[in-house]
């Protein structure tokens, strides 16, 4: 009876992977590999520590300080690209920062009396001085950073050693670098401030020792003796001011018709600052001598033959009594005195009086003072935007303003800034579209943000490793897999007769025919094969004993060893 060796039905892992061919055992053996290799890089950068932004946009001084420090502190760091920021793990952001600012980093912060805070063990006179000097500045340049206009400031003390000579001791003086943020300017009396405060703050410092410069280098403090630029400055800006009060003017009364930014306006104001002196003297006529004022008066009496009456009467008091004065007016005239009749006087006698009286002089003299700054001629230019329109569609439109409105609103312009026809004012009112200019942002684009690139940076690595790994997993491994678990190829049966011959195949249900000879060729067949031979056996095994050959394929399916 023949035997017939049978393959299992349900094959084992080892058997699988032993009937994959070499190509795909390689790419399986590789896929592992990988698969285990990104297992461990995710494993590693998963325990690594984050990265956050300690400090962005930092100078470089600022930033080499900073990083000479976290070097001493040990503390690891990492740069972006373009060195625009410093990260640092993000567990130590908050004590880093910390700690930097109590060290005075970055220089960005200005540091005050606070310094005096942390005096070592030993520090000398002159280190001590040093000290205070810097501790000080620092308190100035917070105190003018304060103000609204100025971005920064830099504040240098020259205290010099003082000794005992009084004559020969030396002034502070103090020189302060002002950076104005863009469009602002500092008026007389915010420089004025600047240089009160820090002449203040200085024991024996002089207001005129401090000097003030911008970042351009331009000396903003005037010199002591340059009083002529000093009213040149003053009358600069008093005309500004008054400019300003008119375009305000302007703008108030035409904002609420045409909106805000719908209106635009420049003043120029001619100022008169010269100053002028007028003294005027004015004499009022004669007046009535009740109404003048006697300025001195003069009388004189004169006798012509008569002698003096002897002193007559009794002695005493009485007789010695000066004369009593004139009874006579002194506007009246003079009285003629009789010849006889006094005292027994003698009666061809005559006598002469006169009487002069100088009246004061009516005089008024007045002194006029011009007045200094008077407006002498103003100029007013005025541009307004084109009315902006919806439509029921809510399409918004343009249109020009009508002749009349633009004569209203001249007529209200000329009554704010005062128009005066004599004094050759002008006042000019055009109606225009305005252009709108496109404006960009100084802000950081988000995809230049370092935070955001560090936030991205540190999503990269795991979604990177997690893509990594779908892709050999679903390339690599998955087809392999897939081949392992594919049912096997049928293979062929190794039958075996009675004679323990060895059956290749069963007999098919079309039989192979022998290929016939050509016509006209040799009719003796060829000597058959071997496996002609075993075929025809098998042919023959199959056709005499079909029942044994139906239980060798039974036995060959069931899986059962066959008997």
């Amino acid at each position: 009876m023949s035997a017939v060796t049978a393959i299992p039905v349900n094959p084992t892992l080892a058997q699988r992977f032993a009937a994959l061919d070499q190509g795909q055992r390689m790419r399986l053996a590789l896929g592992l590999i990988l698969l285990v290799a990104i297992a461990v890089v995710g494993m590693v950068m998963g325990r690594q520590a984050d990265y956050r932004v300690l400090y962005a946009n930092l100078a470089d001084k600022d930033g080499g300080a900073v990083i000479a420090q976290l070097a001493t502190m040990n503390v690891p760091y990492k740069y972006t690209e373009g060195g625009g920021a410093i990260l640092v793990p993000a567990d130590r952001v908050h004590d880093v920062r910390l700690k930097l600012a109590a060290l005075g980093l970055p220089k960005g912060s200005v540091n005050g009396f606070e310094m005096m805070d942390t005096n070592r063990f030993g520090m000398t006179q002159f280190q001590e001085h040093l000290t205070f000097q810097r501790g000080l500045e620092g308190e100035l340049t917070r105190s003018i950073e304060s103000i609204s206009s100025v971005a920064s400031a830099r504040v240098h003390l020259a205290l010099p050693n003082q000794n005992g000579f009084f004559r020969e001791q030396q002034k502070p003086t103090a020189s302060v670098l002002l950076s104005l943020h863009p469009g602002n300017t500092l008026d007389k009396a915010q420089l004025a401030g600047i240089v009160h405060l820090v002449s203040s703050s200085v024991p024996e410092m002089d207001p005129t020792a401090v000097s003030v410069l911008d970042d351009t280098g331009k000396l903003l403090s005037n010199p002591p003796d340059n009083t002529g630029l000093d009213a040149d400055a003053e009358q600069l800006q008093y005309t500004r001011q008054v400019e300003q009060s008119y375009n305000r003017r302007i703008l108030d009364i035409l904002e609420p018709l045409v909106g805000k930014e719908n209106v635009k306006a420049q003043v120029t104001a001619e100022l008169d600052f010269s100053q002028t002196e007028s003294t005027t003297e004015s004499h009022k006529p004669n007046q009535t001598p009740d109404s003048g004022a006697v300025r001195s008066q003069q009388t004189v009496e004169s006798l012509n033959g008569q002698q003096p009456t002897p002193p007559s009467g009794i002695p005493g008091a009485t007789t010695n009594q000066p004369p009593a004065p004139a009874a006579a007016p002194v506007n009246g005239q003079a009285q003629t005195l009789s010849a006889a009749g006094q005292n027994g006087a003698n009666p061809n006698s005559s006598s002469k009086k006169e009487s002069i009286i100088n009246y004061e002089v009516d005089k008024t003299v007045q002194v006029v003072k011009g007045a200094s700054g008077v407006v002498k001629r103003i100029n007013a230019a005025v541009v307004v935007n084109h009315m902006v329109k919806t439509d029921e569609k809510g399409r918004t439109t343009t249109i020009p303003l009508t002749s009349a409105e633009i004569e209203k609103m001249t007529a209200l312009v000329r009554e704010a800034v005062g128009y005066n026809k004599d004094r050759g004012d002008s006042v000019n009112l055009m109606n225009a579209p305005f252009v709108a200019e496109k404006t960009e942002s100084g802000e950081v684009p988000l995809w230049r943000n370092p935070e955001v690139l560090d936030t991205a940076r540190s999503f990269a690595w795991p979604l990177g490793m997690l893509a990594l790994g779908a892709i050999v997993l679903l390339g690599v491994v998955r087809p392999a897999i897939k081949a392992m678990t594919q049912p096997p190829p049928v293979q062929k049966l190794d039958a075996f007769d009675d004679q323990g011959g060895q059956l290749d195949a069963l007999e098919a249900e079309q039989p192979a025919r022998p290929q016939l000879s050509a016509p006209g060729a040799s009719q003796e067949p060829d000597e058959p094969t071997a496996s002609e031979l075993r075929m025809e056996e098998a042919r023959k095994l199959t056709r005499d004993n079909p029942a044994a050959v139906a239980n060798i394929v039974k036995a060959w399916i069931n899986g059962e060893a066959p008997a």
